[in-house]
């Protein structure tokens, strides 16, 4: 009898008046019918998330998958035709050509991207006159969309008309009727300078977040030691910010190799600036080859996926491997 009252506690503790701690009397283990109870509860609450899921997430990627086994079109029958698809893809040299453009395309636009928006994190961080307003014409673009801005571009830069070529021949860098979006260097140029000043600004608020988060006494204890701004940079900020760059530089390359608004405003049709997704989008709802466009977008997930993890595997800190 001593061992099960010492099993669940069962004795009461009794002060030297007599009296009985009653916060001490009974401790027992939940019960299997509560321990049930509480797993109930936890089903019933993630059900509404987990049907979601299942909904828009689960279902229509299983159903992609398996549009992407047939030869399904846009409209009229189909019949499986398993990996076909996908053998075509590697043989595709449009597909191909497209593949290469995106990835050139997120190599130009990725690094000036996040320079750009870690100098101005810096430049917030010091709180230096003019900050604000830098903060405000680069966060801006990010706000508006791309689409948007990709549209009074399009106007903006109509040759002799827009308030582009009237700003670059007042600064002697172009004439008054130069065309932006006619030959593929400086479209590719035009639409380079436009993302870059469109993304930045988030860069600037992910890497700005990260830079509060750094105590202060690091950067006191570094200039006692009379460190330089470069090796603070290098030895505390930029060791401490590795989850914040990953994550600007992860969301930089997915939206770079899903580009496909700006290209499609202002390319005008260029066969040779068309990226992966306006490709996808021109196989399936232009060409109705249904089946064989979402073989490509599968293929594009399956990419953006790796690629991610690589960044986010190569930029983790130590403490986490």
């Amino acid at each position: 009898m001593s061992r099960v009252n010492e099993r669940f506690d069962l004795a009461p503790v009794l002060h030297p008046g007599g009296q009985v701690d009653a916060e001490r009397t009974l401790h027992r283990a939940p019960s299997s019918a509560r321990r049930r109870r509480k797993a109930r509860t936890g089903g019933l609450l993630v059900t509404p998330a987990l049907a979601l899921i299942v909904a828009f997430v689960l279902f229509p990627l299983g159903f992609a998958i398996y549009i992407s086994l047939t030869n399904w079109p846009l409209i009229g029958p189909y019949h499986y035709i398993g990996l076909e698809n996908y053998r075509e893809l590697f043989h595709d040299p449009e597909f191909l050509h497209s593949v290469r453009f995106t990835v050139t395309y997120t190599a130009i636009v990725t690094l000036p991207i996040f320079f750009l928006g870690y100098g101005l994190a810096v430049l917030l961080r010091a709180n230096r006159f003019g900050s604000k307003v830098f903060r405000t014409l680069f966060f801006l673009p990010f706000v508006v969309g791309l689409t948007t801005e990709s549209f009074m571009f399009a106007i903006e830069l109509q040759p002799g008309a827009g308030w582009v070529d009237w700003a670059m021949s007042h600064l002697g860098l172009a004439s008054a009727t130069q065309a932006w979006t006619v030959t593929h260097d400086r479209t590719l140029l035009t639409i380079s300078v436009i993302v870059i000043w469109f993304a930045s600004g988030l860069t600037m608020l992910i890497l700005t977040g990260g830079m509060q988060g750094i105590p202060r006494e690091l950067y006191e204890a570094a200039d006692v030691d009379g460190a330089s701004w470069l090796k603070k940079e290098l030895r505390i900020t930029i060791p401490l910010l590795r989850r914040s760059i990953a994550l600007s530089l992860i969301i930089s390359v997915i939206g770079s190799f899903l580009a496909f608004n700006q290209f499609f405003i202002l390319a005008q049709n260029n066969a040779s600036l068309e990226t992966v997704v306006e490709w996808v989008y021109q196989t399936a709802f232009t060409s109705y080859h249904l089946a064989y466009g979402t073989s490509m977008a599968l293929l594009l997930v399956i990419v953006i996926g790796i690629v991610s993890m690589a960044q986010f595997l190569a930029l983790r800190g130590e403490t986490e491997l």
